[in-house]
């Protein structure tokens, strides 16, 4: 496997403390609207322009993935190692729904 699951805290940890992470939110607008991590960069695995707007990347970061239950960012995590992101990859494992039971901070 490409890409690692972390639980919550563990993901909060990491994109928290390192100086090199992306936090992506792979859901779509209005469901990123509804709430989501503070720092998170929308970008929606379903839209056409995802492909191109992911190319934008820089490739050496590591990036913290996640979506609402964790599916569709572990395609996404896929498609990034697939795509020589030369980072780490990591995934919300539980996505949103295990953030919001760890009564994390949600932003809307």
């Amino acid at each position: 496997m490409a890409f690692k699951n972390l639980a919550p805290i563990p993901y909060k940890e990491g994109f928290s403390t390192e100086a090199n992470s992306v936090l992506i939110d792979v859901r779509t607008a209005a469901e990123f609207e509804e709430g989501h991590i503070p720092g998170a960069i929308n970008i929606d695995i379903q839209s056409p322009d995802f492909r191109e707007k992911v190319e934008g990347l820089d490739k050496t970061k590591n990036y913290y993935i996640n979506c609402r239950s964790g599916g569709r960012s572990s395609m996404a995590c896929n498609y990034f190692s697939q795509n020589g992101f030369e980072g780490n990859l990591y995934n919300l494992d539980g996505g949103m729904l295990a953030w919001s039971a760890s009564n994390l901070e949600v932003e809307e």
